[in-house]
């Protein structure tokens, strides 16, 4: 069942510099990998048609949403695939695999030619490129999830494991900066139609190699490194003995993942083509949405390391509930793009009650030997069932004239996660970061 555990070198004993550069240097890392994926999303509204012939755009952006879908499916595979090796063989070396895979897929979009170019070739390699994408993030969520947590200390992991999402939402802000500064500054429509949407794949992709020679340098954590043994097979191992903890991983994941990327990736194109607004308006908008709710991340993170992390998910839940449809509601009439920020800016809010802990509420639920896998698995297949779907599902209710129907099922899925919330366990005081087992 187990196997020697001489594979990896133990660090040094972590002192607060050492921990500090620690978390600094992965949550770097894990900011190139979220940058690299929402380049897709920030340029699809000028991409789409270089891929996809036609002159309906809402049939554009469903084929292109389709294949951020797509990606989202290989998630799983890639939680599976790269938890269980961060399990067996460290979290430092799967980090550095998984930043390598997004640089291919970056490149590899970055230098494909378009439809008119290379005709039906083009959308496959998008499509085989967003399927390494996926398979690297898919691996990236656990193991940079369980490495935080792992270094961070006891009394602060709730703060310390917040940079998760700090970072996931910098590279997504980083995405939007560069499309601003090229719609602002350098180019003109034009030009982004015919050949600027390829610039910031190029930047992701140099980016993931500086986050790998960053990675290079981290140490494997305490906690993995004093294992006497490895489990021989991570999945077997979790299924087996923490089936309960991985299908509440699924039940707390579901309804914060379709909010999130309901206020952040899509209300992008909800600004566009449901409030009114120009491309540029909405840009800025979402940007500035975006770098405020990022700045709460640490605020609630701390506060979890207070009064716990459940009343942060419940506050979540019972917000999210009863406040999705109105609010939804009234961004899609804004009638300034002052009162949508606010609007945007309320949803993130109440949403960082998800965001700020689950990361570390998911960590703390597995012991050492199958937690990147318990981690990262279970939430890969709530993201692609939920999150990577959520643009696909609001355009197609758009596209049948009935788009309020994604704003109940967005708060049906939440009411859902509030369920889970109401009878999950404090985590805070039941962790198993350093529980004794982890020793053995």
């Amino acid at each position: 069942m187990h196997e020697p555990s001489s594979s990896v070198n133990p660090g040094p004993e972590m002192t607060p510099g050492a921990r500090l550069k620690a978390i600094f240097s992965g949550s770097i890392g894990n900011l190139v990998e979220y940058f690299d994926w929402y380049a897709y999303s920030a340029f699809a509204l000028y991409f789409s048609k270089a891929f996809f012939p036609g002159s309906d755009e809402t049939a554009q952006l469903l084929n292109t949403a389709a294949i951020f879908a797509v990606g989202f499916f290989m998630r799983p595979i890639g939680g599976w695939l790269m938890g269980s090796y961060a399990d067996r063989r460290g979290r430092r070396a799967a980090m550095m695999l998984s930043v390598l895979m997004m640089c291919a897929g970056s490149l590899a979009i970055a230098l494909t030619p378009g439809y008119a170019q290379i005709g039906v070739a083009a959308p496959i390699i998008l499509v085989a490129a967003r399927l390494v994408q996926g398979l690297s993030l898919g691996g990236e969520y656990g193991i940079s999830a369980t490495y935080l947590s792992e270094v961070a200390s006891p009394a602060h992991r709730g703060f310390w494991s917040s940079f998760q999402y700090v970072t996931l939402i910098l590279g997504q802000l980083s995405a939007l900066a560069v499309l601003i500064v090229l719609q602002q500054l350098l180019l003109t429509p034009q030009q982004l139609d015919d050949w600027g949407w390829r610039i910031p794949f190029v930047i992701g992709g140099g980016l993931s190699l500086v986050a790998l020679f960053l990675r290079r340098g981290l140490h494997e954590t305490e906690v993995f490194s004093r294992q006497t043994a490895r489990v021989e097979s991570p999945l077997r191992e979790l299924l087996r003995a923490h089936p309960r903890e991985a299908l509440t991983v699924v039940g707390l994941t579901l309804g914060g993942t379709l909010a999130f990327y309901t206020f952040t990736t899509y209300m992008q194109k909800f600004l566009v083509t449901t409030s009114g607004f120009s491309k540029n308006d909405a840009t800025l908008i979402s940007a500035a949405a975006l770098f405020v709710y990022m700045l709460l991340q640490p605020v609630a993170g701390a506060l979890s390391d207070r009064i716990g992390r459940k009343p942060l998910l419940i506050a979540f839940g019972i917000g999210g509930l009863f406040g999705t449809v109105p609010l939804l509601t009234a961004i899609g009439r804004a009638g300034s793009p002052v009162e949508a920020f606010w609007l945007m800016l309320l949803g993130l809010t109440v949403i960082s009650g998800y965001t700020a802990v689950n990361a570390i509420v998911k960590a703390e639920l597995f012991p050492v030997g199958v937690r990147a896998l318990g981690v990262g698995l279970p939430y890969a297949l709530s993201v692609s069932l939920f999150g990577g779907t959520a643009e696909y599902v609001a355009l197609w209710f758009k596209q049948q004239q009935f788009a309020t129907g994604f704003y109940f099922y967005v708060s049906a899925m939440i009411g859902l996660s509030l369920l889970v919330y109401l009878r999950l366990p404090e985590t805070r005081s039941t962790s198993r970061i350093d529980r004794d087992g982890d020793r053995d």
